[in-house]
């Protein structure tokens, strides 16, 4: 029996919602139950705008208009409770202009809540959709809430929302021990196929929170979600989680891309209408790169010849050749890969051009985090083959299954 941990599930009768597959996620639930739960406590809020009920209605204003909810302090991630922050932009604690509550920042001077800034409530309520991915910030924010949570005696409830990229796919090593970070922040794969109420579980369960604590974890399951969903299959209307993670499928290239674009010399798409989608440089040869990637034969995606000129960023108005890639069916693609391969390829067609050579310190010191380790870029840049790290990436996934199989809730 899982410890520490009450799963809160609410039937639903046939009657009411006929034979409906539609996901119905956590705070859909939870109003359903009338908020029994949070009833005579002070609540505070982690969320931002894909905190939102089926017909796109904020979880704060669901909260604050509820009347047996105290709804007393926000807290925001990066982005900010209503998206009004861009990427990496450090939030000072301010007022929301709706509600006049109290929003701690989460991404600014703390990313963790202090016991000032909990002093007043009773539970802490998290309600935030993720994409599945380790170095995406939202479930560090998730896990170091929990730790202040344990530390400060305090409730912590978990809204459950689909995984985007399904419940079945694992992805990468663990993280290493001198490589935690913001972007790293647990000891998990890089793709770990758990919603957030079950990676809460398992931080929890596991003792992966600071100094072994557990909170006092309440997951609020879904209805409907399988583990074989991805989110095109939810039902569910997507709010952008990020600026560049506009789309439903866009956590499937995030996957793809993103850790070779902390290296900031290959373009990602960041900058351009293809976020994640891309990979693109001045000198490739757009012809080429697909012929040479397609030759590749791998299942479940190919890639497009594309030129594109980005219109922000650091490619902006610079010309790049490349390929678009199209991922058919994400189930058989191992998404990590791509990027790796795409950088073999490089090297194949462009040794002068290898973007590690061309990295500066801050970027490859910021690869090693994303990656949790440094040993994936060490063996790799040997002979920048893929084969050279697929052990690698791989070593941990059988164990992480068997581990993480015990939280799930579907």
């Amino acid at each position: 029996m899982i410890k520490n941990i009450f799963i809160f599930f609410i039937t639903l009768s046939v009657i009411a919602y006929g034979q409906s597959t539609k996901v119905i996620t956590g705070i859909e639930v939870l109003k359903e139950s009338n908020f029994k739960i949070l009833e005579g406590k002070k609540v505070g809020l982690i969320t931002n705008p894909t905190g939102v009920d089926s017909k796109l209605k904020s979880t704060i204003d669901i909260l604050y208009e509820a009347e047996n909810v105290h709804l007393v302090a926000l807290f925001g991630p990066e982005h900010g409770v209503r998206g009004d922050y861009a990427a990496g932009d450090i939030v000072e604690t301010y007022t929301d202009p709706q509600t006049n509550l109290p929003v701690f920042s989460l991404y600014g001077r703390t990313r963790k809540p202090t016991m000032e800034m909990l002093e007043e409530i009773d539970i802490l309520v998290y309600d935030i959709q993720d994409i599945g991915c380790r170095s995406y910030t939202y479930i560090s924010t998730m896990g170091l809430a929990m730790e202040a949570a344990a530390e400060n005696d305090i409730e912590f409830l978990v809204l459950d929302r689909p995984n985007p990229l399904g419940g079945l796919k694992v992805e990468g090593n663990l993280v290493e021990d001198g490589y935690f970070s913001f972007v790293s922040q647990f000891k998990i794969p890089y793709v770990y196929r758990l919603t957030c109420g079950e990676l809460a579980t398992l931080l929890n369960e596991e003792k992966m929170l600071k100094d072994e604590k557990q909170c006092k974890l309440t997951v609020i399951p879904m209805r409907n979600w399988k583990r074989e969903m991805l989110f095109k299959d939810t039902g569910l209307e997507w709010v952008l989680t990020s600026p560049h993670v506009p789309h439903e499928y866009s956590p499937q290239y995030y996957v793809t891309s993103g850790i070779m674009g902390e290296l900031g010399i290959v373009s990602e798409g960041i900058g351009y209408t293809l976020p994640f989608q891309v990979f693109a440089a001045e000198w490739i040869n757009a012809n080429v790169l697909a012929e040479k990637m397609n030759s590749l034969n791998l299942d479940g995606v190919i890639f497009r010849p594309i030129t594109i000129k980005p219109y922000y960023g650091a490619d902006v108005d610079k010309e790049l050749h490349g390929v678009q890639i199209h991922i058919q069916n994400s189930n058989l693609v191992n998404l990590m890969s791509l990027q790796f391969l795409f950088m073999q390829i490089n090297n194949e067609l462009y040794p002068e051009y290898n973007p590690f050579k061309m990295a500066d310190e801050s970027g490859l010191e910021m690869f090693d985090k994303v990656m949790g380790t440094s040993k994936v870029r060490e063996l790799f840049t040997k002979r920048m083959k893929y084969n050279d790290i697929k052990d690698y990436l791989d070593k941990d996934i059988e164990r992480f299954k068997e581990i993480s199989k015990k939280y799930y809730i579907y």
